[in-house]
């Protein structure tokens, strides 16, 4: 094993510094500088992804005198910028490209989908009716109202009939309390399904 290789070097616990930075990143490419040069600096318009590779310096120096439109005519750069707003995709005015938009034919693929959605919107929705469980039909058939009955009936006829089973309204007569007792659990019942 070489003690000198960059792979040796590397998982040491202080690895040399200077080895590391020149392999990291190439020598600056100014003229008759040795630093590292750590940032990239785009080379010209005609060039795209070429870079320079310049240290901290010369990149500072290069940006400044970099110009993307030098030795481009005034029309060429209204042109791009105008372009620019587009991101360079083509586009036209509206309506003049209806061949492309609705095929060959004339037909729009799109109009069937809005129809559609104009039919769906135009349809009054129907509720869904609630399933009904089985303690709840039960609770319902206690209080003796239909199974599709309000909030309202259920609560009228709640009321109505603890007021009739109360051993208060018979003169203190307690054989009515088992009834009263069932009318409460079931008003309970009703309450916690959401249907009062």
């Amino acid at each position: 094993m070489k003690l000198d290789s960059k792979i040796f070097d590397s998982i040491r616990v202080k690895p040399d510094k200077e080895r590391l930075e020149e392999d990291r990143h190439p020598v600056c490419e100014h003229p008759g500088c040795q630093r590292p040069g750590t940032h990239r600096a785009p080379k010209g318009r005609d060039r795209e992804g070429e870079y320079f590779q310049f240290c901290v310096d010369h990149v500072r120096e290069y940006n400044k005198s970099y110009n993307y439109f030098a030795g481009m005519p005034d029309d060429d750069v209204r042109h791009y910028q105008k372009d620019s707003l587009t991101g360079h995709r083509p586009t036209w005015k509206m309506g003049v490209n209806k061949q492309a938009a609705h095929g060959p034919d004339g037909y729009d693929p799109r109009a069937q989908a809005r129809d559609y959605a104009h039919r769906r919107a135009s349809q009054t929705r129907r509720s869904r009716e609630r399933k009904i469980l089985a303690l709840e039909k039960r609770s319902l058939d206690v209080l003796n109202l239909p199974h599709n009955a309000s909030g309202d009936q259920i609560k009228a006829r709640y009321k109505e009939l603890v007021k009739l089973n109360h051993p208060d309204a018979n003169g203190g007569d307690r054989s009515s309390e088992d009834r009263l007792r069932e009318i409460i659990q079931a008003y309970q019942v009703l309450k916690k399904a959401g249907f009062c």
